[in-house]
């Protein structure tokens, strides 16, 4: 096998990898280059190409985090990962555990932690890698290794959300969301919802944006089914899909230029969080994005 066709064939674990460790596609896909530039010049032959090409994505993903990091403060508002549309990684035996790492509720969990945990959280407990593999791809010591993984899966139990193991009842409960949502049926919506939902959104300062989140069944359900007829009446189309291996939605304009993805976490058959990326940055890797002023505008004349 030539060295090109090895990376080929380990390409969806490194984009995995690197997104996990970035939440962003754009970032996630020039780790992945840059990997592939680093190997290609690599002198001799490895003794796994999978090891060494899981430290080279690592350690360029963790020189791109330490920056992120910086730029995420002074963020104008909330920051949520860029939408995953596919995973390329896949592991069917594995399947809910890979969906549930990759979910924007993770994800945003994950921000919670030093860069070094979360490469070795990601790298232990998503991809099951051996601590002397591990330790090479962050240059820590074995023992250090370890001590990160249980600090880190610390903090991850202690935050993280537990969805509805039954795929699908979440699907058939996401569907009649979206079906409420389409109706701008007040009460249907409201029934989905959780006493505590929250909805929130990630402009970025480039789109129109929730100034703050949106908090309660009776605001949230009110807030969708305010919008939802009139969005329509101008031509937005609603694309069901699986977001971040949880149930979403891509909008479209009338132009099928992407407006914004939406995510559900579900749990205990309510929703529970209704998140909404609208920055256009993070949306080009779907394709053309629309000019979201603009549909606010039409919106709000069509009330």
């Amino acid at each position: 096998m030539s060295r090109a066709e090895e990376f080929q064939q380990l390409r969806p674990l490194l984009f995995a990898i690197a997104y996990r460790l970035l939440g962003s596609v754009s970032e996630a896909e020039d780790a992945v280059q840059e990997t592939w530039i680093q190997f290609e010049a690599y002198p001799g032959e490895p003794a796994s190409a999978k090891a060494l090409l899981s430290t080279m994505v690592t350690r360029t993903s963790l020189n791109v985090l330490r920056s992120a990091r910086v730029r995420r403060e002074a963020y104008v508002g909330p920051w949520f990962p860029e939408p995953l549309v596919t995973d390329p990684y896949a592991d069917p035996e594995r399947a809910a555990e890979l969906a549930d790492s990759v979910s924007m509720a993770a994800l945003l969990l994950l921000e919670r932690l030093t860069p070094l945990e979360r490469a070795v959280f990601v790298l232990r407990e998503v991809f099951a890698f051996g601590f002397p593999e591990i330790a090479a791809a962050v240059g820590r010591s074995e023992s250090a290794c370890r001590q990160l993984a249980v600090r880190s899966r610390r903090h991850m139990d202690e935050g993280r959300p537990r969805f509805a193991a039954d795929r699908r009842e979440r699907d058939e409960l996401a569907g009649r969301f979206f079906d409420a949502f389409r109706d701008g049926d007040l009460d249907g919506l409201r029934v989905l919802l959780a006493a505590d939902v929250q909805m929130v959104s990630d402009g970025g300062g480039k789109a129109p944006n929730l100034p703050k989140p949106i908090i309660g069944p009776d605001r949230v359900a009110r807030v969708l089914a305010t919008v939802a007829v009139p969005m329509l009446s101008i031509g937005v189309q609603i694309e069901l899909r699986e977001i971040n291996g949880q149930p979403g939605a891509i909008l479209y304009d009338r132009d099928r230029h992407t407006l914004n993805a939406l995510t559900l976490d579900i749990l205990d058959g309510r929703i529970q969080a209704i998140r909404l990326v609208s920055n256009p940055d993070k949306l080009r890797h779907l394709g053309p994005v629309a000019d979201a002023w603009a549909v606010s505008r039409d919106v709000k004349k069509a009330r």
